[in-house]
């Protein structure tokens, strides 16, 4: 990496009227960082105004990260500063970060720092500096504070050398062997394909190979695109909420199969499901019936567990999602006869107009519970309706 940057510059020549000289201008050289580098790594807060605190920020940022090229973005924004004072323009330089994660947050903290920059050093335009395109994407809530009159985009040399180009090679392909958020993947995958394919030559199973190569890749791809690794990695994070809504979860998924079990063992032993298909298992009334009012009981208990866990834990954290959480309950609680019901109309021939009244009283709870909710939850928000969202919710 070299020193010497070089200098991509746009000209938009907005804001100065033509009849305005270079002594009647004044300009604002504004260097931006929209990942706050300069606070993460340099430890400096912003705005940072002034040529001698610029150089400053931008020697403590280049001596803590020698690579980020934020540190040669500030320079360039003091050298573009002393060009134009040299050319007889009243200027003023000045650094402004947004945040790391970037984003709507990192935009607004722009802005806010922009204008308090303005309330002190009226300038009728800026010139932009930056080291890349994503700090350009502020471009909109600059002009909206003043007019942009310049873009210059800092691009670093770099050396082209074989020697340089196999050190960077090698940098990255030590991410990818020490750094854990890359290497159980890089290295993981690949050696438990390995280690299997040992253990299937070893016991004399390579007739399973395949399904174990497919079953293992199944398993890293199903663990990296749900988060699984991060979400047994924060384990240890967890509060009692956290772990209130874990064992809530477990409790009901273990309810449900423990329903399931019962709703097989509850068919009739003198039909025979071995000779029958699944179309005529599934067209079946009585093993239909029979295996639905066999897990009915069991399947609810196991559902309200999961839902009063989540309400429970969404109570503690005062979450607006409670009033949603009571709904689930409440219509779990009435829909538990209509599916009594028609199990019975399955297994004893019943008439289905049982199931008319059941649903229209349950339909009626349902609406009087949503309201009187409704109205408990607004006026404990001091009155005021809650937003389309929150009631979607």
């Amino acid at each position: 990496m070299s020193s010497q940057p070089d200098y991509y510059a746009r000209n938009h020549k907005l804001g100065v009227p033509k009849s305005q000289d270079s002594s009647q201008s004044r300009l604002l050289v504004l260097c931006i960082d929209r990942d706050d580098d300069i606070g993460t790594k340099g430890g400096m807060d912003t705005p940072i105004v002034g040529r001698d605190q610029c150089i400053n920020a931008g020697t403590r940022l280049s001596i803590e990260d020698p690579e980020d090229a934020d540190g040669n973005a500030i320079f360039g924004a003091v050298k573009t500063y002393e060009e134009l004072v040299s050319k007889g323009y009243n200027a003023e330089v000045a650094v402004v970060a947004g945040k790391f994660n970037r984003g709507v947050e990192a935009d607004e903290k722009i802005s806010r720092e922009v204008q308090a920059i303005l309330e002190k050093y009226h300038a009728t335009g800026a010139v932009i500096v930056s080291d890349g395109e994503d700090d350009e994407t502020v471009l909109p809530v600059i002009q909206s504070r003043v007019p942009v009159v310049s873009v210059q985009r800092i691009i670093i040399r770099h050396s082209r050398s074989v020697e340089y180009s196999y050190a960077i090679f090698g940098r990255y392909l030590k991410a990818l062997i020490y750094d854990p958020q890359y290497s159980k993947f890089v290295l993981g995958v690949p050696g438990a394909l390995l280690l299997a394919s040992c253990l299937a030559v070893a016991f004399d199973a390579t007739k399973w190979l395949t399904v174990m190569i497919l079953a293992i890749l199944g398993g890293a791809f199903v663990a990296r695109a749900f988060d699984v690794d991060r979400a047994i990695g924060s384990l240890g994070k967890m509060g009692p909420i956290e772990f209130i809504k874990i064992f809530s979860v477990i409790g009901g998924v273990l309810m449900i199969l423990a329903a399931i079990a019962n709703g097989i063992s509850s068919i009739p032993h003198d039909i025979p499901l071995s000779r029958m298909d699944t179309l005529q298992i599934i067209s079946n009334k009585t093993v239909v019936g029979s295996f639905a009012k066999g897990m009915i009981s069991m399947m609810w208990i196991g559902m309200a567990t999961i839902m009063a866990g989540v309400l429970l834990s969404n109570w503690l954290k005062g979450s607006a999602h409670t009033m949603a959480d009571i709904l689930r309950l409440v219509v779990l609680g009435l829909l538990y006869i209509p599916v009594l019901q028609f199990t019975d109309v399955l297994t004893l021939g019943t008439s289905p107009f049982t199931l008319v009244s059941s649903l229209l009283i349950g339909l009626a709870v349902s609406l009087i519970a949503a309201a009187f909710l409704y109205q408990h939850f607004r006026h404990r928000r001091g009155g005021e309706p809650m937003d389309k969202s929150e009631q979607l919710k």
